[in-house]
Parts: structure tokens; sequence; C-alpha cells
């Protein structure tokens, strides 16, 4: 049986392994601390109670589950959440999955806007030069319009590689998903070892896992982890990382 309700990721990350999953899953709430493995998950929108399973996520708020027909679907992880509780009200559930999609199209016009904008202010920007030209004296030279050069986008690796990072804020960003805001952490000094790169300033989820650590802002850590090119709400830090493992504080 097919469900026409998927909203299919185009590319995800897919978990390593159980302990990544577990790790995962522990953030998003919807396992324990204590909880030494996965459990059966439930999907009860749309009027259905299909069981299914996490099988990776396309960023800290759209996880990706699977259903027996191998059908898969982003979901927000709080919505999978309350869907778990037996008591779990099918009233209004049908419109859970129509608002994910909603959110998600509005996050990809946000996403396409300023390449858009910045396309339509160059445009308008060149049609005032060319006007203003051919008002100008014929004995007066010609002034070339001078293109700021955009620094060339970091070419990351897919896998996990050795980093170092140097803590310089905690901060909280709106999740369009609850009423409550997500706790980041701001990295500065931020490089990778192997290969060795670069990569200025990044960001990551505030994790149960991290909070363990009683970090404060100065304190630098090496860890390994996925690094992407994902921009923080509302702050100028383009790369995330995903799920920092073997987490250490660097103390020479």
């Amino acid at each position: 049986m097919v469900h026409a309700f998927t909203i299919q990721p185009p590319t995800y990350n897919t978990f390593e392994d159980e302990s990544e999953q577990l790790e995962q899953c522990k953030e998003w709430g919807l396992l324990s601390e204590k909880a030494a493995k996965t459990k059966a998950f439930f999907y009860k929108g749309n009027g259905l109670n299909l069981p299914c399973g996490i099988v990776g996520f396309v960023d800290k708020m759209t996880a990706v589950i699977e259903f027996d027909n191998k059908q898969l679907h982003c979901i927000h992880p709080s919505y999978l959440k309350e869907m778990q509780a037996a008591n779990y009200s099918q009233r209004g559930a049908g419109t859970a999955d129509s608002t994910e999609a909603e959110v998600l199209e509005l996050e990809t016009l946000q996403e396409d806007a300023p390449a858009t904008v910045e396309a339509s202010m160059e445009a308008t920007d060149e049609a005032s030069v060319e006007e203003l030209e051919v008002k100008r004296v014929p004995k007066e030279p010609k002034k070339e319009k001078v293109k700021k050069e955009k620094a060339p986008k970091l070419q990351l690796p897919e896998e996990k590689v050795k980093m170092i990072a140097t803590v310089k804020e905690f901060t909280t960003v709106p999740n369009n998903f609850s009423d409550t805001e997500d706790e980041v952490v701001i990295y500065e000094a931020v490089s990778m070892k192997e290969p060795e790169m670069e990569i200025g300033e990044a960001w990551s989820s505030h994790s149960a896992t991290l909070k363990k650590m009683e970090l404060e802002i100065g304190d630098k850590l090496s860890f390994e982890c996925k690094i992407v090119a994902k921009k923080l709400s509302k702050h100028p830090v383009p790369y995330k990382i995903n799920n920092p493992a073997k987490l250490q504080k660097v103390t020479s």
C-alpha cells in the first residue's frame, strides 16, 4: 500500500550505527537518557496507526522515518513524540503533515530568498549605471563598476572528521514547530585535523551530551563529527556541526 501523504526527503543523513541512532533519539526526547536500545515507534497522523522506524534526519528539526512498505517520510521529532502517547487524539492529527509541508516550503523559500534579492539588486544597480553613463559628458572618463568578489565555498567532506573548536557563545534560536526556542552553541577558530582545513565559525545544538561537559565560553574542544553548510537562524554562522562524538576538552 502506497501512502500518498508522505513527504519524501530529497537527501538525508542515515545513522552510521545503532549508537548514533540512540544518541539522536535521546536528543530529540524520543527516548529517555537511561535507554540502552531503541524501541518501536508509531505514526498516528492522517487517521492511521502505522509502525515505523527512525532511519535518519535531514537536519535537527526534521527526522526521517520509514514505514513497512519502505516509503520514507519527513516529520518533526516533536510531532512523532506526541504520536507515541496512548491517548494521542486523532482530532487535528490529519493537519499535522500539511503544516509540516507548509513549513518545509516556507523554509525553502526563505533559503532561496537572499539569492533572489541579491540578483534583483544587482540587475537594478547595473541598469542605473548604464543610465548614468548615457547622461555623462562625453569627455568624462567612463568608470567601471567594481564587483565585490564572494569568498569561495568550502568543499566539506561527507564523512565524519576530527575537529577542534573553541566555544564562543551560548544562545537560542526560534523553533517553528514549538513554543520554546532551541538551545545552540556557537564556536570560533573551528578547523579540521584530517584533512587540514580552516572553517572559521560553526554551530551545533546544545545537546544533553554537551551539557554534561558543563562548557564555558573559551573552552577548547576536540571531537569527531559531520560538518555541513547550514546557516544558523538569525546569526551569520554558515556551518553546522552534526552529532559531535568523542568529545574532549583541550587544556593545552
